[in-house]
């Protein structure tokens, strides 16, 4: 889960803040140290944004096993030596 925090820091990496609360909506922020205030609509875009990129990942990751696992099926490896390989027992 992207936190409103992820949101800033992806759009300004050495931004400071605080946060108050858990929703972009509702929540205040208090751009600190000379930090450049940033929009709550520019936030919650980059959270989607960051949200969308954390799914795709996910979703690669599991692509990128399954894959793993057929090319090892395909060299003649049982589910057992595949299990061995991986440390599952």
């Amino acid at each position: 889960m992207v936190k409103i925090v992820d949101g800033i820091l992806g759009i300004n990496k050495d931004a400071k803040v605080n946060v108050t609360g858990k929703d972009i909506d509702t929540c205040t922020i208090e751009f600190i140290e000379g930090t450049a205030e940033i929009s709550k609509a520019d936030i919650k875009a980059k959270m989607a944004e960051l949200e969308t990129k954390e799914a795709d990942d996910a979703t690669q990751r599991e692509t990128d096993k399954a894959n793993a696992n057929k090319k090892l099926k395909d060299l003649g490896l049982t589910e057992n030596e595949i299990k061995a390989i991986k440390g599952i027992d």
